[in-house]
C-alpha cells in the first residue's frame, strides 16, 4: 500500500504511525483471505491521479464500491464498460438537470480527477458484498489526515459533503479560505432529500471561476471513444 508522489511526503508521520501498520496488517490479511476492492495496486488511486498541488475540489464518499468490477479508487467512480451504480447515476441526472451535460455512457471519472477534483472515500477498501466491512479498522485516521492536510493550503479549496458521513469530516475544515456544499448523499434513498436540485457542480465552476481558477470540465462524453 504505498502512496505515490508528494502526498507521500505531506502524509508521512501517519504512514509511519503504529495504527498504520496495525492497519496494513488487517488489509493484509484481507486480501490474502477474502475478495477485496479495489485492486490492492488501486487503493491510492485518488491521491495518484490528484496530487497534492493539484486539489481544486475534494468529494468525498464513503468506502468503495463492493460488487465486482466497480471500484477502482475513485470515489463514485466505476470501470468503464460496467453499468452505473444507482449513487453515480443519480450525480449524472443532476449534472444534466444543472449544466445541461448528457448523461454519458461510461461511469469511469478519471477526467475529473486530473483536473483536479479529489474523489477520496472515507473508507478506502471493502470486502466483497459487504459494504461497511472495513468501516472503523483504521482508514478514518489516512482520510482525515487527508483533510487536515488540505485543511492547511494556501490556494482555496471546495469540500463537497454528500451525506452524513461525509458531513462529519466538516469538524476537520476549520480554514475560512475554503469553501465546504452540502447535500444528501446521491443514493436513492436520500436524494430526492436534498441532493437532487442542490447545483453543486454549477457552484463549483463558479466559485473556481471568482478566483480565477480553471472551471472543472464535467462532460464525460467525449471519453467514450
Amino acid at each position: 500500500m504505498k502512496v505515490v508522489n508528494k502526498w507521500q511526503t505531506h502524509l508521512s508521520k501517519i504512514l509511519s504511525s503504529l495504527e498504520y501498520a496495525n492497519l496494513q496488517a488487517f488489509i493484509n490479511s484481507e486480501y490474502q483471505n477474502y475478495t477485496i476492492y479495489p485492486k490492492k495496486e488501486d487503493i491510492f488511486k485518488a491521491l495518484e491521479l490528484t496530487s497534492y498541488e493539484d486539489v481544486k475540489v475534494v468529494i468525498l464518499g464513503q468506502d468503495p464500491y463492493h460488487n465486482p468490477n466497480q471500484a477502482h479508487g475513485l470515489a463514485f467512480s466505476v470501470l468503464s464498460d460496467i453499468k452505473f451504480p444507482p449513487s453515480l447515476r443519480n450525480i449524472f441526472k443532476e449534472l444534466n438537470y444543472e449544466l445541461q451535460i448528457p448523461i454519458p455512457k461510461l461511469g469511469n471519472l478519471t477526467k475529473w480527477a486530473k483536473q483536479g477534483v479529489l474523489l477520496l472515500n472515507s473508507v478506502l477498501t471493502v470486502r466483497e458484498n459487504e459494504p461497511n466491512s472495513h468501516k472503523a479498522k483504521g482508514w478514518e485516521l489516512v482520510t482525515d489526515e487527508i483533510i487536515k492536510i488540505l485543511n492547511e493550503k494556501e490556494e482555496p479549496v471546495i469540500f463537497v459533503l454528500w451525506g452524513n458521513d461525509a458531513k462529519a469530516k466538516i469538524r476537520l475544515i476549520t480554514n475560512p479560505r475554503h469553501y465546504i456544499l452540502t447535500a444528501a448523499h446521491p443514493s436513492p434513498l436520500s436524494a430526492s432529500r436534498g441532493f437532487f436540485g442542490c447545483g453543486h457542480f454549477a457552484k463549483i465552476n463558479e466559485i473556481l471561476k471568482s478566483n480565477n481558477n480553471s472551471e472543472i470540465d464535467w462532460d464525460l462524453t467525449g471519453e467514450e471513444q
